[in-house]
């Protein structure tokens, strides 16, 4: 006898061994963003309108039995189950046949969006929180309280992650759960500072120390005496004043520049990169003793397409007063977004007023940018390069599956869809008939 998703949740919770719990994350569903973990029960979850795991789906798009998913061995499976408006997995239309791979990410029933997760336990647990100004959800989360565990535990963290992805966020999170008197939060950019003013912007300098000094300056590290100094980039940073900057961290003093008489500092040190400072460590480029006094703890700032369950949140804080189309946050989903938040936020702003500009009160897929959130993929040198006969045949031979197309082909399966596209043919119809099996 088949499970049902409370069965699936309540045996998951009477386990002891915890294992992971495959299922589904519903994200969006008729222009709202959700969160929804639904786990897959034994012989399958099957999806449509009407009440699926916590929730009730009102999506007029979807069928009353609209798409099944199940896990087989390590693989998802899915079928789309004769619906009205069609099954999408990644980008592409399936049918009753359906799909079978283990590396699947975006699954589209109607006008309701959903991931695919190895353990959706973290999902049932938590939602999606507005944490001052800032969307965080259940991976995200998992991070900020190893920030908070830094700050209660120590006076420094250093933090790694891709450009975009709110390292200075994290900063300052880390400052406002400091167990210190709250002082101020002073942020740097290592990589913006001049060579040759870095001493007297971090440390301040004394009246007369050189020539256009006329009065006594204030650095950085006294600006902050109280606080947290956020060093963002230090990899940067000049190295001359390295050795000070570790004499600052052990004796909680700072020398202007053209001053005998130290000032005594209380501060939290948070820096960032955005590399591998270990790297630089290796290259000569960083003291190996100032590292070991900022380098640890470290904490890494997962990226936006590990935490792929908070961009429909973002879409829609984006591009109001419009609303989202279940297309649009498909693309999105679908996209790897290199530059992370800032670069999502920046290309949706464009695609919300080129909706607007078209009198379009929803911001549809059309409407953003090919390039958006995409990866640089090395151009082929001619439009037939592969060519089309050539995709047709890695397409029939891995049975219209675009992923496993795109891994014989040795590219992208991003790529590939670009070339479908432009070659105008359909995934579905390289499946083998009856008379070719």
């Amino acid at each position: 006898m088949d499970e049902t998703v409370d069965q699936a949740w309540a045996r998951a919770k009477s386990s002891q061994a915890r294992a992971p719990l495959p299922g589904i994350v519903i994200v969006f569903s008729v222009s709202r963003p959700l969160l929804v973990g639904v786990p897959i029960p034994k012989g399958g979850l099957y999806l449509g309108r009407g009440r699926v795991g916590e929730i009730d789906l009102d999506d007029t798009c979807l069928s009353r039995r609209h798409a099944e998913v199940s896990r087989e061995g390590g693989s998802w499976r899915v079928r789309d189950l004769g619906s009205r408006n069609g099954t999408a997995v990644d980008g592409v239309l399936i049918d009753e046949d359906g799909v079978s791979d283990a590396h699947l990410r975006v699954l589209r029933v109607g006008d309701t969006l959903a991931l695919f997760a190895e353990d959706v336990r973290p999902f049932m647990a938590e939602s999606i929180a507005d944490e001052d100004g800032v969307l965080v959800g259940p991976t995200l989360r998992k991070t900020w309280r190893t920030i908070a565990d830094a700050a209660r535990s120590g006076a420094t963290l250093h933090i790694t992650g891709e450009s975009g992805t709110g390292k200075e966020l994290a900063a300052r999170y880390f400052h406002a759960s400091s167990q210190t008197p709250r002082g101020p939060f002073v942020a740097v950019n290592c990589a913006t500072i001049a060579p040759g003013l870095a001493e007297r912007l971090l440390f301040g300098a004394k009246r007369g120390a050189y020539s256009s000094a006329d009065a006594d300056a204030e650095g950085h590290l006294q600006a902050a005496d109280g606080g947290t100094l956020f060093l963002d980039e230090i990899a940067e940073l000049d190295a001359s004043v390295q050795a000070k900057l570790l004499r600052v961290i052990e004796t909680r003093e700072v020398v202007p520049l053209g001053s005998a008489k130290p000032r005594t500092v209380v501060i939290n040190l948070c820096s960032a990169t955005h590399g591998d400072l270990r790297e630089r460590v290796a290259q000569g480029t960083f003291r190996e003793d100032l590292y070991f006094r900022l380098g640890r703890p470290d904490v890494a700032i997962p990226a936006l397409r590990e935490r792929r369950e908070e961009i429909p949140w973002h879409i829609v804080r984006a591009i109001e007063p419009l609303t989202a189309h279940a297309s649009l946050v498909e693309a999105a989903l679908l996209r790897d977004w290199p530059g992370n938040v800032r670069e999502m936020v920046v290309e949706l702003g464009a695609a919300a007023r080129a909706a607007s500009a078209s009198d379009s009160e929803h911001v549809e897929a059309d409407h953003l940018s090919a390039l958006a959130g995409v990866r640089s993929v090395a151009t082929p040198p001619t439009a037939d390069a592969p060519d089309r006969e050539s995709i047709i045949a890695a397409l029939r031979k891995e049975g219209g599956n675009v992923t496993r197309a795109a891994r014989a082909i040795g590219t992208h399966r991003t790529q590939l869809r670009r070339w479908i596209e432009r070659f105008g043919i359909d995934p579905a119809s390289c499946r083998e008939t009856p008379d070719e099996r």
